[in-house]
């Protein structure tokens, strides 16, 4: 099953060999690893596109140890609360794959047999996701621009990934599921401590979004302890913090063998009106 579709004509596309190519003979060659670049230079617009290496290598590493494993576990139960067997999936946002991943496991081990698609704007990110997950199908593209059917996907998650409302309505089914994972008020509260004079809450927004119904609203909170530099540094590399933050700041940090921080999580679960 395919629901990627052509970023210069919107014809869906189909797997041909290693390639995708839609009815207008427009083609998008798989790379090595398993992706395919369905980005084109009209959407790529003035800003820095996605993950750089640094930052996707922390948090494969960091999420590798298990730290996010409680809020894994409970995406994993709500994307299989509203899932089915042959229900169709959309990271949007995936990174490098490690909740895409996570989630298909757990569906996997209820006998829910479910078809996973991950977007991102990072090749880089893509690179670790499709080795990670050789069984999805990811594609770099924009939140913004979606290279995905319309009314194709039953659920829709996010996590920490830039905001569409308008094309999540679009690619979702009627009635289908949207996920969004945010921070909470007090998340990475202690990190914030040991490298600001002045650390701050973080702004949890309004939870109504307009086309969708909020059915259900999961919070998860709870602490980490880092006993190590390498794993303070990766978490701190794979949050915005890190290019917002000063030397004097670095420096706090890297003296720093042993951390204790909170993790708060919201999971937000709306369906399509």
């Amino acid at each position: 099953m395919n629901i990627f579709t052509c970023p210069v004509c919107s014809e869906m596309l189909c797997k041909e060999g290693k390639s995708y190519i839609c009815t207008n003979r427009h083609t998008f060659d798989i790379a090595k690893s398993g992706y395919v670049n369905l980005l084109i230079s009209k959407q790529l617009g003035k800003s820095v596109h996605g993950d750089n290496k640094l930052m996707v290598k922390a948090r494969r590493d960091f999420l590798g140890k298990g730290y996010y494993g409680n809020l894994l576990s409970a995406l994993s139960e709500a994307v299989c609360e509203y899932s089915e067997n042959g229900s169709v999936i959309l990271d949007s946002g995936c990174g490098e794959g490690y909740y895409t991943k996570g989630v298909s496991d757990y569906l996997n081990d209820n006998n829910i047999n479910a078809e996973f698609f991950g977007v991102d704007i990072s090749k880089t990110a893509l690179e670790y996701a499709a080795k990670l997950f050789k069984e999805a199908n990811f594609a770099v593209g924009s939140v913004f621009h979606l290279p995905i059917a319309d009314k194709s996907c039953d659920v829709v998650m996010t996590l920490f990934a830039p905001f569409c409302r308008e094309e999540f309505i679009r690619v979702l089914k009627d009635s289908g599921i949207f996920i969004m994972v945010i921070p909470s008020e007090k998340h990475l509260w202690g990190l914030k401590k040991a490298v600001y004079d002045t650390p701050y809450l973080n702004e949890v927004k309004e939870y109504s979004v307009e086309g969708f119904k909020l059915i259900e609203n999961k919070k998860i909170a709870y602490e980490i302890v880092l006993e190590n530099n390498e794993d303070i540094q990766n978490l701190f590399s794979m949050t915005p913090y890190y290019y917002r933050t000063g030397k004097i700041q670095q420096e706090r940090l890297a003296a720093i063998d042993k951390l204790q921080t909170e993790i708060e999580f919201e999971i937000l679960i709306y369906m399509k009106n």
